[in-house]
């Protein structure tokens, strides 16, 4: 809510549909409003977290050449993390799948999938030679 000069408000805002006067009906409006977009984004968030217990059990396999000193030629990238946990039913946005550079050595990683700012879930990926 916000107090602006009358011609402003008459000759710009309203006629524009930027703004809405201030009645009562509009004040209930906009708290019905913020009721179901709270209510939407607690769902939201409880399905986020029951994707993470989800995740938290799943262990990818990646089978790459390998060479000495457990490093490997090729790498695991986020784009392969992503496609190995759809092939298991779990769709999951590259972008969110954080890895800040790719996996290049052998062994156990764990890998952090970033599905809301404060829901995170972490998988282990498992590079093997083939």
């Amino acid at each position: 809510m916000k107090d602006v000069a009358d011609g402003y408000a008459l000759n710009f805002l309203l006629p524009r549909g930027l703004a809405v006067e201030a009645t009562a009906g509009a004040l209930r409006a906009v708290e019905r409003e913020k009721e179901s977009a709270q209510s939407r984004s607690d769902r939201d968030k409880a399905e986020m977290r029951e994707l993470a217990a989800r995740l938290g059990g799943i262990r990818l396999s990646f089978a790459l050449k390998g060479g000495a000193q457990g490093k490997v030629f090729g790498s695991v990238t986020n784009r392969d993390i992503a496609q190995a946990l759809a092939a298991r039913g779990v769709e999951i946005d590259r972008a969110k799948i954080h890895l800040p550079e790719p996996i290049r050595t052998l062994g156990t990683h764990r890998v952090e999938i970033r599905l809301m700012p404060d829901v995170r879930a972490e998988v282990n990926v498992e590079v093997t030679p083939s």
